[in-house]
């Protein structure tokens, strides 16, 4: 890592109640950062320079009254613009939202990082609307994988991912429906969390898909990782699926000495079959690491992936049927006319597919009876070329957008926690999942440290 670099958001955080450096600091290192970066990766639509300015003032001043300052304090993040920021329209990615007023507060999750002491630099660049794998959005330009900027950063949190991967800022946050926090996770070689389905609140974002949206972070590291998610737990009435959350803090026992050992699986099969050899290596080296001594094969898997399709494409084409009706040359090209598709799908279609998916959930869960977590590729390759629309997987010819959720989608399509985790090897960044049963986040945080302590996962800072 460079000297223009961001510690991890602990160490900022560390760093600031010591006296060692103040938050007003840190945020400018951040805010230059972005300036002399940002025009090549193209992970910003926004910087919020006075709000953190601002904010950082704030923290400094309760650290000269002598208080005891929150987790967080000082520590620069930024948000896919997908989150409510108040004073900025919500973009969602589109161009059309422009015309939108301005929000009037934050999202739930921006306004608990900020109650954590973490100060707001920015929104990020994503695919419209959330649906997509590769940030190519016509409107803002594409997000660029800062390993190298001629490839995708992954989506749709490209800017999310390329934000950390760049030295930016320690901490993102973005969404998942099919895969866009694990796929990004991967391709830029950065850490990411999709909790449980209705772990985290979605109150003051705009939605995709509501019954598989998550949101979730990005870090440099597994304690971020933790804390960022610690700060963010909490119920909350107005999300129906986070009215009744459990709050399982999980960054105070990740360094506790004596835990049980976890009892780790490798998926096979599938998992094998449409995976480069790049990226089943990097499943079986995770795996080792881990202690897996068994490989286990899910079933039907495609029927999985087939429902995700399905409902995605039914309920996001819902969501914006009128908009397509009214402006469909406004649209975004690389997704209108799968949203326009979606909108004509057979509600009997969409009711099957939720049954295959009730069907294939209690599957799953019934694994977790004697395995803790689940090890798969997060991607199939490494971050392809900004512009391809094909790829060759299994021996076959895929288009290539959704062929990068191929190991994603089955698992958010059944709400299951994942962390995702970049492993040590030569070339371009790839991920792994670890997967974990309803609620066992820190399961997968767990395995993710140990493969971090290990040496087998890190996140290399993009020329550091």
């Amino acid at each position: 890592m460079s000297a223009t670099s961001p510690r991890s958001a602990l160490a900022i955080a560390a760093a600031v109640a010591r006296g060692e450096t103040t938050a007003m600091a840190e945020v400018e290192a951040a805010l230059a950062r972005i300036a002399a970066g940002d025009g090549v990766i193209n992970a910003f639509t926004a910087v919020t320079a006075d709000r953190a300015r601002h904010e950082a003032s704030l923290v400094d001043q309760r650290r000269a009254r002598g208080e005891k300052l929150p987790p967080l304090a000082g520590v620069p993040f930024a948000v896919k613009n997908l989150f409510d920021v108040a004073g900025l329209p919500t973009l969602a990615g589109s161009r059309l939202h422009e015309r939108r007023p301005a929000a009037d507060c934050d999202a739930v999750l921006v306004a608990r990082m900020q109650a954590a002491g973490a100060v707001l630099v920015g929104a990020l660049n994503m695919d419209a609307y959330a649906y997509g794998f590769t940030t190519e959005n016509t409107g803002y330009g594409p997000a660029r994988n800062p390993h190298d900027t001629s490839r995708t950063a992954g989506g749709s949190s490209g800017g999310s991912a390329a934000a950390v991967a760049a030295g930016m800022v320690p901490i993102t946050l973005g969404s998942d429906t099919n895969g866009s926090i694990r796929v990004p996770s991967s391709l830029c070689g950065v850490f990411g969390l999709k909790p449980t389905y209705g772990r985290l609140s979605r109150t003051g974002s705009f939605p995709f898909v509501a019954s598989l949206d998550h949101l979730g972070p990005f870090a440099t590291d597994v304690a971020d990782l933790a804390a960022s998610y610690d700060a963010m737990q909490g119920p909350d009435a107005a999300d129906p699926a986070c009215a009744q959350s459990p709050v399982e803090l999980a960054f105070p026992g990740l360094c506790r000495d004596g835990d049980v050992p976890l009892r780790v699986a490798r998926l096979g099969g599938y998992f094998d079959r449409w995976a480069s050899a790049e990226a089943r290596a990097a499943s079986m080296r995770a795996a080792e690491a881990l202690g897996a001594h068994r490989t286990i094969e899910l079933p039907e898997v495609d029927r999985a992936r087939a429902a995700a399709f399905v409902i995605s494409a039914a309920e996001g084409g819902a969501l914006h049927r009128e908009t397509l009706q009214r402006d469909y040359d406004g649209f975004e090209p690389h997704n209108r006319d799968r949203f326009l598709a979606g909108a004509l799908t057979p509600a009997s279609w969409y009711v099957q597919a939720q049954k295959t998916r009730a069907w294939f959930a209690g599957q799953v869960r019934a694994i977790f009876a004697d395995v803790d977590v689940l090890v798969a590729p997060a991607t199939p390759v490494a971050a392809t070329l900004l512009g391809e629309e094909w790829i060759e997987l299994g021996g076959e010819r895929l288009p290539l957008r959704p062929s990068l959720g191929l190991f994603t989608q089955p698992i958010s399509c059944i709400g299951l926690p994942v962390a995702a985790v970049p492993i040590v090897g030569a070339g371009l960044p790839l991920g792994v999942q670890l997967i974990g049963a309803p609620w066992r986040e820190d399961l997968c945080l767990r395995a993710a440290l140990q493969l971090e302590r290990a040496g087998v996962a890190r996140c290399d800072i993009a020329g550091g």
